[in-house]
């Protein structure tokens, strides 16, 4: 799933900030944390790099790590029951696994580097760290995952966007 990191590609929290004050997208990832804050929760993050056509979620898998998109675009697709795919565009600033990592249930769609992408993830043994050492800094992270996940669910086209 992760690519190996290219030796010009650097990651600074800082970059992940930016991208999502910057994203003004109805399911954009609305955070407002302080530096302090933010330089917390990239100590319980991971960054790595995308490459074109890259899988990053498989729809069925039952991996319920949260990514963070820096940059690049994701496309989020699947084969409903009557064989139609299905097709959503994530842009940098947003989330996407939200899904899963909330309901504990498989995968409901296959997420795929549209572009090269710079992504953060988030495993739920790290966000339970964060939420025993940071519990208001773990609650501010679920309530603007909680918004992007209600806000894809009443935007049906970007419903499929909820992995």
């Amino acid at each position: 799933m992760n690519a190996p990191l290219p030796l010009n590609v650097r990651f600074d929290i800082n970059g992940l900030v930016q991208a999502i004050a910057h994203n003004h997208s109805t399911d954009r990832l609305n955070l407002a944390l302080t530096p302090v804050q933010w330089d917390i929760v990239a100590s319980y993050l991971q960054p790595f790099a995308l490459a074109q056509g890259q899988i990053l979620i498989e729809q069925g898998s039952l991996d319920r790590t949260l990514y963070l998109l820096e940059s690049g675009t994701l496309s989020v697709h699947y084969e409903d029951d009557k064989g139609r795919v299905r097709l959503a565009i994530v842009g940098p600033g947003s989330a996407v696994g939200e899904g899963s990592f909330f309901s504990h249930l498989p995968r409901t769609a296959t997420v795929q580097a549209a572009s090269a992408a710079k992504v953060w993830c988030m495993t739920p043994l790290r966000f339970t760290e964060l939420a025993n050492r940071q519990p208001g800094l773990a609650l501010e992270i679920s309530m603007g995952l909680g918004t992007v996940l209600a806000r894809r669910l009443v935007n049906k086209p970007k419903r499929i966007a909820v992995t």
